[in-house]
């Protein structure tokens, strides 16, 4: 199958969108973290999409009227009119879709083009004006289109122009109804050219003005995706887009800034995590690749944003939260405040670190863990224990987000200071490391269960997704399915 010709414009529309965003503001960076490669595969697969859409948007497509003087032997000068030319359906034999150095070029053959049409005539004989009219079918004998449209990075945005865009119509047969048989000839050799021309104009304009709209289109899009109150993933393209000989590169600026307003958290899905192996496949329609920087960005801004502390009133072994339970190991702490129960403070003291490697993803993060006693409803700080925690995790995709979780490593600790005497060592070890491993890793999954957002347009889902991960960098190669439910919205973004 084939594409026809005004949603050759939609196929491109859709091909740059796969990684457009659905949010405001924001400006480009010097530099990418985010990288996204569509593959031929993915190419085809939006080309095929369409094509079930295509036949239905091309048509009707209504042809400017033609008039002209034709000069008919013994008649002598006729006044004929071609009006109401309307094309009526299509039927497509093939198309492609290639990626060239300067852009994408998308082409179609079609097999059956049908016009319809209204004709009319009139000449003077003597002092009588004689006129006819009727109509007339058109069958085109094989038509090809085609549009090759470059791309460009400009104020973060993608700048869409048209390098080339034709069509080319093989032959016509047109079977005129009424009139007289004198007339068919001088009609068809005085016209077959004149429409051929106008049909072959009138849809190149289509094509044109289509990419008009996409160019506007592209140019209003969005900037950053907002995550929830605090982070916005910066999604402007850097640098110009990479054509590669069966693949489109773009470049994004990936890292995280700080979020203007409250925003839910997009494209969440709390079921149906999937953990996914690391493997992938050069078929794959979509690879995204994700820098360790944009990791450690969003770490910084919910450090500044003093979100990465927790007060902890509950534990599993619940007695442990209050001082009658070190009566006997930390005395001065019972004899001060007796059966006072406890809270605990753990609190990042600098923005938590990843590092991705092959195969492997790991992360450290400072903690101040704070004891407080509540003391006749005074909460009252009485020692500090300095923690580096080590974990190493994996991602995993949930939905259309980049989730992942961690599992515990090993952690060292020293006392920053204490109001109740010294802290036994082999105590404050077994007592951390249950909070560690029952508390706080399971409180991180929680968070990075929900992931954030990869820079995928609504309408689409990953699917048949991989991991890998490099040195410094998570790659996600995956399919794309198209959500139906999402059709309408989607083209109505598009008018032609």
């Amino acid at each position: 199958m084939a594409t026809p010709l005004p949603c050759l414009v939609l196929l491109l529309f859709l091909l740059l969108l796969f990684l457009s965003t659905t949010a405001s503001g924001g400006a480009a960076a010097a530099s990418p973290h985010i990288s996204a490669v569509i593959s031929q595969s993915g190419l085809d697969f939006v080309k095929d999409l369409l094509v079930s859409r295509a036949a239905d948007a091309i048509t009707p497509l209504e042809v400017p009227d033609i008039e002209r003087s034709v000069s008919i032997p013994v008649i002598g000068t006729v006044d004929m009119a071609a009006s109401g030319i309307v094309l009526n359906g299509v039927a497509v034999a093939n198309s492609t879709v290639a990626v060239r150095d300067d852009g994408i070029v998308v082409a179609a053959s079609l097999s059956i083009v049908n016009l319809t049409m209204e004709w009319s005539y009139s000449y003077s004989a003597w002092v009588v004006t004689i006129s006819d009219s009727g109509n007339a079918s058109i069958q085109v004998e094989g038509m090809d289109v085609g549009i090759s449209m470059g791309m460009k990075s400009q104020n973060g945005s993608l700048k869409l122009f048209v390098v080339e865009c034709g069509c080319n119509m093989k032959g016509l047969d047109i079977s005129l109804n009424g009139g007289a048989s004198w007339f068919y000839q001088g009609f068809v050799d005085g016209f077959s050219n004149h429409i051929r021309s106008s049909v072959e104009n009138a849809i190149t304009n289509k094509i044109m003005e289509g990419a008009s709209k996409l160019d506007s289109f592209l140019g209003s899009l969005p900037k950053k995706i907002d995550v929830d109150s605090v982070a916005a993933m910066n999604v402007t393209f850097v640098n110009d887009p990479l054509f590669k000989s069966s693949s489109v590169e773009f470049d994004i600026d990936g890292l995280f800034i700080p979020s203007n307003k409250t925003a839910l958290m997009r494209h969440m899905h709390f079921g149906g995590v999937k953990y996914v192996p690391p493997l992938g496949s050069s078929s794959k329609m979509l690879w995204i690749s994700l820098d360790e920087d944009v990791f450690n960005s969003v770490s910084a801004l919910y450090f500044k944003a003093g979100l990465l502390q927790r007060m902890v009133d509950k534990i599993p072994d619940q007695l442990l939260l209050n001082t009658a339970s070190w009566r006997f190991l930390i005395p001065r702490l019972y004899r001060k405040y007796p059966n006072d129960d406890m809270l605990l403070n753990i609190s990042a003291v600098s923005p938590p670190s990843v590092r991705i490697n092959v195969g492997r993803i790991d992360a450290t993060v400072d903690l101040d863990v704070t004891v407080y006693v509540l003391d006749f409803g005074e909460i009252v700080p009485v020692a500090c224990i300095s923690v580096t925690v080590a974990v190493s995790g994996a991602a995993m995709i949930s939905g259309n987000n980049l989730a992942g979780r961690v599992e515990f490593d090993y952690f060292s600790f020293t006392s920053k200071w204490s109001e109740v005497g010294k802290l036994h060592t082999f105590i404050v070890q077994s007592v951390l490391q249950i909070i560690l491993k029952e508390l706080f890793v399971p409180y991180v999954n929680s968070y990075l269960a929900r992931g954030f957002p990869l820079p995928i347009i609504k309408g689409f889902s990953i699917s048949n997704a991989y991991i890998l991960t490099s040195q410094s960098r998570i790659i996600v190669s995956s399919d794309v399915a198209f959500i139906e439910e999402a059709h309408s919205r989607l083209f109505s973004l598009f008018p032609l």
